[in-house]
């Protein structure tokens, strides 16, 4: 199967989210500058649903108040500063995605497991569609072109303002995660002549990434750093298996212990590992206050996190794409876009002036 970063045919009609009326024209292919900013980021990532999704921890609005808070500390000035995605495709999603399991998201029940908002299952599945599934259409594509972003822009890094769906695998959503973001780079990279042999998964986010790590079981190219609160969902011991480096966090394990746990693991996964790209799954659900990770980091300290991390691939020359993930505190969106300026003012994030 071939990967194309951009959808310049249109979307098949199972993925359709309406009327051609109702259609925007599609954005044209986008061209890697080293002039651009390398944040992914378009206003349709956010689920806007009737209120609905105020139903839901997650804060549907993440991405646009993150991109928000980024323009008022003058990184962005407009929204030519940031690269724009295009919804994945269906046959891009099939390079990963079972048939059964794309046919499943047309019932309305199935997406509503998913997403664990129990009244979808009554809207009718074209609202679903283009309510729901069609911004992480739009965020699982963000997290495509932000890797090849990292891999060509010549800069080393991108960050998307949303997906990271580790609970997806090919052929079972969950955990609000309906798309196979991780997985679909990681085989994106394998597909492509870019070099791009061995990829570590760094994966922060405070729930075991179970879903990508079913999909990657027996891939040796890839070594997935998990570390994550383990008395909590998913519980899945079977992924747990595919973790070459998991590190299992009790409830309400503070900066310290966290921090210093980070360094020594990261740090002895790159000296066995070498690996020539990095996926970063960023999940700010690890702050104190968080009522579905249960650690207690301060803000500080994932602004500290996300400079040890960014640092060893910087000193390394590793390319890395950074994911958002999780995060159910309306703080988590200034405690993003503060660590982003942190990163910045601390030259970790290259850039042409």
């Amino acid at each position: 199967m071939c990967f194309r970063l951009n959808n310049t045919s249109g979307t098949d009609c199972s993925m359709s989210s309406g009327s051609d009326e109702d259609k925007e024209d599609e954005d044209p292919p986008a061209r890697i500058s080293r002039d651009r900013l390398p944040i992914v980021y378009r206003p349709d990532y956010g689920v806007r649903f009737c209120g609905l999704q105020k139903l839901h921890p997650f804060d549907a609005a993440k991405g646009g108040n993150i991109y928000r808070l980024l323009k008022a500390a003058g990184l962005i000035r407009t929204h030519e500063d940031v690269y724009a995605p295009n919804e994945i495709t269906l046959e891009q999603l099939m390079a990963v995605h079972t048939q059964r399991y794309i046919d499943s998201l047309k019932w309305s029940l199935n997406v509503a497991k998913i997403a664990e908002i129990p009244p979808l299952l009554f809207v009718p599945n074209y609202f679903v569609q283009r309510n729901y599934l069609r911004p992480m259409r739009f965020q699982t594509g963000g997290s495509m072109l932000a890797a090849r972003i990292a891999l060509e822009s010549g800069l080393g890094w991108a960050i998307n303002l949303g997906g990271g769906f580790h609970h997806c695998s090919a052929d079972k959503g969950g955990g609000f995660c309906p798309y196979a973001d991780i997985t679909l780079v990681v085989r994106m990279l394998q597909s492509n002549e870019n070099g791009i042999e061995r990829i570590l998964i760094v994966d922060l986010d405070a729930h075991q990434g179970n879903g990508y790590e079913r999909d990657l079981m027996d891939d040796g190219g890839v070594f997935i750093l998990d570390m994550y609160n383990y008395r909590i969902y998913p519980r899945d011991h079977t992924a747990k298996l595919a973790i070459r480096r998991a590190v299992e966090l009790k409830p309400h394990t503070d900066d310290d212990e966290y921090l210093r746990k980070l360094r020594h693991c990261l740090q002895q996964s790159l000296l066995e590992f070498e690996p020539n790209f990095i996926i970063y799954n960023a999940g700010t659900d690890v702050l104190k206050g968080d009522p579905l990770g249960l650690l207690d980091i301060t803000p500080e300290g994932v602004i500290e996190r996300d400079e040890i991390v960014f640092r060893a691939a910087l000193e390394r020359s590793v390319p890395l794409v950074m994911l958002l993930s999780g995060g159910y505190l309306r703080s988590s969106a200034r405690v993003i876009a503060n660590s982003i300026v942190n990163l910045r003012g601390k030259a970790l994030l290259p850039t042409v002036e």
